[in-house]
């Protein structure tokens, strides 16, 4: 039995200082990672990310997620080595194909294949493995090496992935998985049953794979307000994930309405359509006694780490402070069956090889 995890997850939109403010907070509440999301048109995590490891001294940081389309592996290598540098050992790295990229006109072919091959280059850089790759998106010239020291060989890498085959890969290759965009406990024996099958191929113990769940969150004294503001943030997200979902039965006719209103930029009138059962499996929401509620649900099912999302609040400091303040006492993190949490300070924990290939239906089911 393992104490589960909680993580604060941020949208890169803030001004230079918020970050470091924010994450002050958070860890001095004892939340225990802090996450910046990698959505479109956002600031790139590795800004905010930086400024938050110069302001804390224990949560673990990382990206959730990068994508190997628009940011090439060497890339990523380079910037997990600078955060692991800057907080110390605390990085990890989140991968996974990403979303909305048709709209700045790049393509994704073959996700499952520029996953694992992008997680096979990261490392090999960061190990000093000159020795080249070939693979069949990507690919390293004998000699090809970083040309600085590095913190760690290998900071924890966590997949994004809804699908079986990303979850089979994340059970070959991944330390942790996230199924950002759900709240739902019916969706942890799904995920964990679909990580089994590639642990076991892989030769590793489907438990050392850990569940992350994730899903915008707004908490606060007035439960109504929150939960108004959790659907107008959740529209947009609901519009991308909730058919992946195996576990919900959703209207096609309500969902294609929230399409429809979230492609012509009415969020707000888009959330109004999505009723309270609903709205519960895709965000946090409500009061604090709501919202530990929820998480309750999410740790007593056995994740590694349950992620309160942006906006948090009605505001960002207040929905820290009182997720902090309020919401984290009323948690028992020991309620479910967990595997140990990944990369604390020196821990160098080792990776399979990345193996796999296949073909995505949609943009996160991978």
């Amino acid at each position: 039995m393992n104490v589960a995890e909680i993580g604060l997850g941020l949208q890169s939109d803030k001004r230079p200082g918020d970050y470091a403010r924010l994450a002050r907070r958070a860890e001095r509440h004892g939340f225990d990672v802090l996450t910046v999301f990698g959505d479109l048109m956002y600031q790139p995590p590795i800004f905010p990310l930086l400024e938050m490891a110069a302001a804390t001294e224990r949560v673990r940081l990382g990206p959730a997620c990068l994508n190997p389309y628009s940011l090439a592996p060497y890339e990523i290598a380079g910037q997990l080595a600078a955060l692991d540098l800057a907080s110390d050992g605390r990085a990890y790295l989140g991968l996974a194909r990403g979303t909305w990229l048709g709209a700045v006109g790049i393509a994704q072919p073959r996700p499952l294949t520029a996953l694992a091959e992008a997680a096979e280059v990261v490392y090999r850089l960061l190990g000093g493995d000159a020795e080249g790759y070939e693979g069949e998106v990507f690919r390293l010239e004998p000699g090809t090496r970083l040309r600085y020291d590095v913190r760690r060989p290998r900071p924890p890498l966590l997949l994004g992935a809804w699908g079986p085959k990303g979850a089979a890969l994340a059970g070959r290759v991944a330390d942790e998985i996230k199924v950002g965009g759900s709240a739902n406990p019916a969706m942890v024996p799904v995920i964990r049953e679909r990580v089994r099958a590639g642990a076991e191929e892989a030769g590793r113990d489907p438990g050392d794979v850990g569940i992350v769940l994730g899903a915008v969150t707004v908490v606060a004294t007035d439960g109504p307000a929150a939960r108004a503001r959790a659907r107008t943030e959740v529209a947009m997200y609901l519009a991308v994930v909730a058919e992946l979902d195996p576990t919900v039965d959703i209207p096609a006719d309500l969902l294609a309405r929230v399409r429809e209103l979230v492609d012509a930029g009415q969020d707000r009138a888009a959330g109004g359509l999505i009723p309270d059962d609903l709205l519960d499996l895709f965000a946090f929401s409500g009061t604090p006694e709501q919202v530990a509620a929820q998480a309750q649900t999410l740790i007593d099912a056995g994740v590694r780490r349950v992620e309160f999302g942006t906006p948090h609040g009605l505001d960002d400091d207040r929905g820290v402070e009182l997720l902090g303040a309020a919401v984290l006492p009323m948690l028992d993190r020991s309620g479910g069956t967990t595997a140990p949490a990944p990369g604390r300070p020196h821990d160098a924990r080792p990776h399979g090889g990345a193996r796999a290939a296949g073909r995505s239906r949609r943009g996160l089911e991978v």
